[in-house]
């Protein structure tokens, strides 16, 4: 399995226009950041969780050609509005498949709704086939991908767990069921937005003991903003198993 960061920033990226903070002035490619996005491939499959605002420009940078789906883990703006940059995908291949709990499903429905019409739809709009995700595994391209659940504020949110690899963002509450999910996984994957607390993030110590909790061989960092601070400072003040996720970073499994 391969997985390619195609962005590890916060909803305004990182620099944030207009900023004069440090971080965002910084000449560090690794402090430079695109909205929050993952690619995850096995065999000939290659699925996309969430398309955020800079998801034509992900998919350039990547080189990646061809999806087989998207999975959406929620419907805020910085995790779906590249939603109509699948047109390309879906002229060389059809319909495209997205997965999605049905609150988000609805979200997309409502804020796109010109990709959902069944009559006198515009040529040029692209096609997607529905899938509702439940808090249950299912089977993509002959791998189980187990949902986990978690509280984003008062927005729930879906992590996934592909095999051996777990991806959550966006998280600040996962009850303890959730987690035996993906307890001692070689890869896992959170956010940690700031040093200060967040009422809808985990900030940095809380997602350090949360991966302490999950006890995976390896923990990647995402979703990060300028106040986490420098890429090359954080990374020097982690535990030896816990890392920065950076944009283009590729982890094979």
């Amino acid at each position: 399995m391969k997985i390619t960061f195609l962005g590890t920033g916060t909803s305004q990226g990182i620099p944030v226009i207009g900023s004069d903070h440090p971080v965002c002035l910084s000449d560090d490619k690794k402090d430079k950041r695109l909205r929050v996005s993952v690619l995850v491939e096995w065999g000939d499959f290659t699925y996309v969780i969430d398309c955020g605002p800079d998801f034509r420009y992900q998919m350039l940078r990547s080189g990646c050609r061809k999806i087989d789906g998207i999975l959406f883990t929620h419907e805020h703006s910085d995790h779906v509005l590249g939603f109509d940059d699948i047109r390309p995908f879906y002229f060389r291949q059809g319909d495209i498949p997205i997965y999605a709990h049905d609150r988000v499903l609805g979200s997309l429905k409502q804020r796109f709704d010109y990709v959902f019409k069944t009559e006198n739809k515009y040529p040029g709009a692209p096609g997607v086939i529905c899938n509702a995700v439940v808090n249950a595994p299912f089977q993509l391209g002959g791998l189980e991908v187990m949902p986990v659940n978690g509280m984003h504020g008062y927005v729930q949110v879906f992590g996934y767990k592909f095999g051996d690899f777990a991806y959550l963002t966006d998280m600040k509450a996962v009850e303890a069921v959730e987690i035996e999910k993906i307890k001692n996984v070689k890869v896992l994957v959170v956010n940690a937005l700031r040093i200060t607390p967040h009422n809808s993030h985990f900030n940095l110590d809380e997602a350090l003991r949360f991966i302490e909790k999950v006890n995976p061989e390896k923990a990647y960092l995402t979703h990060i903003s300028h106040l986490l601070g420098f890429h090359e400072v954080v990374e020097k003040t982690l535990p030896d198993n816990v890392f920065l996720a950076y944009d283009e970073l590729v982890i094979n499994l």
